[in-house]
């Protein structure tokens, strides 16, 4: 940093009366300077000369507060100088002082017609002392253009401030949007999370609680499906502490922990036999490649299956049930059909009566479903269907399809 660097620095730390003190006393040496020598032959200061400046050094301590006031009185202790017979250089520093505070301080037209005010003066004021002056105050062209000039000045800084301003506001703005922005995600990685620990320890339980039973009821009779039964409530166990650990461990600053994928159409088979044995019929049925799908729309499927599977075990009273996966024309399809009498689990919160309706008022069930099809930017029907039974069904766009319009 260099010398006059340090200087700008310091006098910026102080206070704005400080600052126009300051600047005060340094035009009073350099005009009072200015007007003890006048030119020989021209008269020279005197007490009415010293009080011009006197009040010009007042005016300018104000000049912050009362900008145009200022440049007024300045202006006339310069005119006065000049009407009186003073000839200097400097003595119109202090009305030059007051004319850039007009221009930082104002508005562009408050500048623009106090520099017409300005000139036109000026240029009377050179008229009126006449040619036989031995300084530019003769020349009235040349007079009406210098008040100009600390004007302009005063204008580009202003401007230059204005756009500081604006540009700084623009930061806080962003600043602002990106904090918002974060915590929109901070809400949605909550809720995601907060759906997979659902998912997870919702739905394991209650098949466990299920085979459970079945178990506990084969026991003394059917032995062999007892097993069967807790073999299942086993890998049920197994399959939750696993989904766990891949949920739990985003929330870890470790990166070196290897995380389990998620759940997809793969894992189907095994989703509907940990729910069979528990007096529902579960046909599973595959159309098309599962190849190209997103792990969102693959994880959605699985949960949505998950979901209206355990609503058939513990709501529906259903004998038969059908799951079916469909890939066609850049979409999967995904439903879940039960002979039961049951609501989809939501009996009492308005489950639509008649056929598959895509907007009622569900429970937890139905909107975890709802919330899980449009996180994969899909749609989801489900209602009663007509003769008896209830019937999910799903549409998820394959990955590029739907996000490439959205």
């Amino acid at each position: 940093m260099t010398t006059s660097d340090g200087v700008l620095v310091r006098l910026r730390a102080l206070p704005p009366p400080a600052v126009d003190l300051l600047m005060v006393a340094v035009v009073g040496a350099l005009t009072g300077a200015d007007a003890a020598v006048n030119d020989p032959g021209h008269r020279q200061a005197d007490g009415f000369t010293w009080l011009l400046l006197a009040v010009s050094l007042a005016a300018l301590v104000w000049r912050r507060r009362w900008p145009l006031p200022v440049a007024v009185v300045t202006g006339a202790a310069c005119a006065g100088w000049a009407l009186y017979g003073h000839i200097g250089e400097l003595l119109n520093l202090p009305v030059i002082v007051a004319l850039y505070t007009v221009a930082v301080c104002g508005s562009r037209r408050r500048t623009l017609w106090t520099g017409l005010a300005a000139s036109f003066a000026s240029g009377a004021v050179a008229l009126g002392v006449g040619r036989d002056v031995a300084n530019p105050q003769g020349l009235p062209v040349l007079e009406m253009l210098w008040p100009l000039v600390p004007l302009l000045l005063g204008a580009v800084v202003r401007t230059r401030h204005q756009l500081l301003a604006e540009y700084a506001a623009r930061a806080a703005r962003a600043e602002e949007e990106r904090e918002r922005e974060a915590e929109r995600r901070v809400h949605e990685e909550r809720v995601r999370i907060a759906r997979e620990l659902h998912d997870i320890v919702a739905h394991t339980v209650a098949a466990m609680t299920v085979q459970a039973g079945v178990a506990l009821d084969a026991f003394e009779t059917r032995p062999e499906l007892s097993r069967k039964a807790m073999r299942q409530v086993r890998d049920s166990g197994r399959e939750a502490v696993r989904e766990l650990r891949s949920t739990v461990t985003v929330l870890r600053d470790r990166d070196d922990e290897p995380t389990a994928a998620a759940p997809g159409l793969d894992q189907l088979p095994d989703l509907v036999e940990r729910f069979s044995g528990s007096g529902v019929e579960i046909a599973l049925c595959r159309e098309g490649e599962a190849d190209g799908l997103s792990p969102v729309t693959e994880l959605a499927a699985y949960r949505i299956v998950q979901e209206a599977l355990t609503n058939v075990v513990r709501h529906s009273g259903a004998r038969h049930a059908a799951v079916s996966t469909t890939r066609h024309s850049g979409a999967l399809t995904v439903e879940i059909v039960d002979d039961g009498d049951g609501d989809g689990g939501d009996s009492g919160d308005g489950a639509p009566d008649g056929p598959l309706s895509g907007a009622p008022s569900g429970g937890f069930g139905l909107i975890g479903m709802r919330e899980r099809a449009a996180a994969a930017r899909g749609d989801i029907e489900y209602g009663r269907v007509p003769g008896g039974g209830f019937r999910v069904r799903a549409h998820l766009p394959v990955r590029g399809e739907r996000e490439g319009r959205s």
